[in-house]
């Protein structure tokens, strides 16, 4: 008698655990059941010259909600997210409050339940006041972990000092997400800000503030024991020394510090490439690629921190550090593969397989039978131009509106519902929130 299931993804090129194979996939109740699929199922997407990735999952993204709406909320931000690929989020705590508490979080997951279009969870913020409590709050059900801020960035969350930091890592067990760029550095450098020049910010926020951080930090985990996790790093040197330390550090890199160069974003795009740490020079950029090919990121963040248009047209420095991208990750990166600079496996272990490894992910990141069926449907070979009219965040604008590309997104699979097909929405959101191993509790 035949299988039946709930879901066939047929004819595609899938990208299981041994390779690409031109195969189907079987989805029975939101699961992966087989590999090669026959038989009947109550829907079927023809996948013929598609390509079939495991469902991108974009762990650093800003979508401002609760008290920064205006900007961006959990509904637009994850649809933004479902339309550029991405099945799964995790979403920072610099909000209005701070998520930085028991309450904050589930106010975040309540308000995330039937609205939010992919899978999510949140961070919690550390802070001087709840450092004693974080061992507590990173085990809570759609907790993603604890969030440090070195450096000051939008909002107030900041943890600058050793002796604090110290604190921080010395309670809970969990991987610790770190925005490592060093506060006193940055106030004693404040003056070389030139006002209406955002290509100051980078002179400003330099590359000796961003290492000097990255030391203290991982000096700091390794007298605690504590696994750290290195946000959006910008300099090739912090990745050749995060490289000597991948016991205890694991680290991402941008679509955007891989994309731009500040000797052409800065004349051209003004303070809308301004963004913390800074988009640096072109052999920054490329230093990144070397350290990229050579293993060291263990995953692509989008950094998705989105401002409106009004907030960015302020003359610098008072404009807002931060750009969208969530909607971009993937297509970006679809154009590096494109033209040589990637392949499709690393591309995979930067936004699947990484993830799951070094977040202790439950049953996603891969294509394999018991796994989430979620699913990124791209076509390698699609030509086509971001425009404002395809862009879904709140802000209304992306530093790459005009740019052609090379891959696409056609489709976006979550736990077996079909979430976005080119372009366009399901009825309903079915995002739920992430499960870790650390904190996963079977029925």
């Amino acid at each position: 008698m035949p299988a039946t299931y709930d879901l066939i993804l047929k004819n595609g090129t899938v990208w299981t655990p041994s390779g690409p194979v031109e195969t189907s996939v079987g989805v029975r109740d939101g699961k992966i059941v087989e590999i090669g699929a026959q038989g009947d199922a109550g829907e079927t997407i023809d996948c013929t010259g598609l390509t079939v990735m495991p469902g991108v999952i974009d762990s650093q993204v800003h979508f401002r909600e609760p008290g920064l709406d205006h900007k961006e909320d959990l509904e637009s931000g994850s649809r933004a997210a479902v339309l550029g690929g991405v099945t799964a989020v995790f979403e920072m705590p610099n909000t209005k409050p701070n998520t930085d508490s028991a309450d904050a979080l589930n106010d975040k997951l309540k308000r995330a339940r039937d609205r939010m279009w992919c899978d999510h969870a949140f961070y919690v913020g550390a802070t001087a006041a709840n450092a004693a409590e974080l061992g507590e709050l990173e085990m809570l059900p759609g907790a993603a972990g604890i969030k440090v801020f070195m450096g000051a960035s939008t909002g107030d969350l900041l943890v600058s000092d050793d002796k604090e930091l110290a604190r921080v890592l010395a309670h809970g067990r969990r991987r610790v997400a770190i925005h490592a760029e060093d506060e006193t550095r940055m106030q004693e450098r404040a003056h070389l800000r030139v006002a209406g020049d955002p290509s100051s910010h980078p002179v400003w926020r330099d590359d000796e503030s961003a290492m000097l951080a990255t030391r203290r930090i991982v000096k700091l985990a390794r007298e605690a024991g504590r696994r750290i996790h290195v946000l959006h790093v910008t300099t090739p040197a912090e990745l050749e020394f995060l490289g000597q330390n991948k016991d205890i550090a694991t680290c991402e890199v941008t679509p955007q510090h891989l994309t731009l160069a500040g000797e052409e974003a800065y004349p051209t795009l003004g303070t809308y490439a301004q963004m913390n740490p800074p988009i640096r020079s072109g052999a920054h950029r490329d230093g990144l690629w070397h350290w990229v090919n050579q293993g060291v990121p263990d995953v692509l963040g989008s950094d998705h921190a989105p401002h409106t248009k009004d907030e960015k047209a302020q003359a610098y420095p008072a404009s807002p550090s931060g750009m969208p991208g969530v909607q971009t990750l993937l297509p970006l990166m679809l154009d590096h593969v494109a033209k040589g600079r990637l392949t499709m496996q690393r591309l995979i272990d930067l936004t699947a397989s990484g993830p799951q490894r070094i977040f202790n992910l439950v049953n996603k990141g891969r294509i394999a039978p018991g796994y989430d069926a979620d699913f990124t449907i791209v076509d390698l070979k699609k030509q086509w131009t971001v425009e404002d009219e395809w862009l879904a965040s709140r802000c209304g604008w992306s530093p790459f509106t005009g740019m052609t590309l090379t891959g696409q997104p056609v489709g976006t699979i979550v736990r077996g519902h079909r979430v976005m097909w080119e372009a366009t929405l399901a009825n309903e959101a079915h995002g739920r929130p992430v499960r870790f191993q650390e904190t996963y509790r079977p029925a």
